[in-house]
């Protein structure tokens, strides 16, 4: 999940290139590992948010710019990207469209959904007609910022997934495992997943 879904963003949408500048939001979780790992291995210079704890495994996954959210406002500190990765809050998405460059992307994966995703999911008129008002305020201010913004929802794909696979069995990316548990503590470990203290 967390690798198509990083996939699709970086190299589908944003078609990430060599000396491209990208902000990936919430390094330290599961969508953030692969995204980080991956912009580097395409490349691109990668900024991203985390706790200060997190910092030193950041850096040994490929992370140059490091930002600790508790302490610090990106929004003052990078300028000129050409992509984000959003996965955050409306807030901070609409704060990630004032650091792009003129022509450049913002990719959310946590809304809002556009009238353009409604369109490829075959979507009735009224679901688009819902998300065209969802989105209509985000779209505005991209717009008038000269940036694009889209919504992602990941999809499956075999031939993605195998080509994730192989930078795996290559160790070009390296997926991230904070705790193993055993299947009896399913419970357990679904509630350390929702503490939002996960790494990876």
């Amino acid at each position: 999940l967390v690798g198509l879904s990083a996939w699709q963003a970086l190299v589908e949408m944003a078609n990430l290139k060599k000396g491209q500048k990208v902000f990936i939001q919430a390094g330290s979780g599961g969508v953030g590992t692969i995204a980080i790992q991956l912009a580097k291995h395409l490349g691109a210079t990668v900024a991203t948010t985390a706790s200060e704890k997190s910092f030193a495994m950041l850096k040994e996954l490929g992370a140059d710019v490091l930002i600790d959210y508790k302490k610090e406002d990106f929004e003052t500190i990078l300028k000129d990207y050409d992509v984000v990765l959003n996965s955050q809050d409306t807030k901070t998405l609409e704060k990630s469209l004032r650091i792009l460059k003129p022509g450049g992307k913002a990719i959310s994966i946590s809304g809002p959904p556009t009238p353009a995703f409604a369109e490829a999911i075959g979507a009735s008129w009224v679901v688009k007609t819902v998300l065209s008002l969802i989105s209509f305020g985000i779209r505005k201010k991209a717009k008038k910022l000269g940036v694009d913004y889209s919504f992602l929802f990941m999809r499956a794909d075999g031939k993605q997934l195998s080509e994730i696979t192989s930078l795996i069995e290559t160790r070009v990316i390296t997926p991230v495992l904070d705790k193993v548990f055993p299947f009896e503590q399913t419970n357990d470990a679904l509630a350390y997943v929702e503490s939002g203290r996960t790494k990876g």
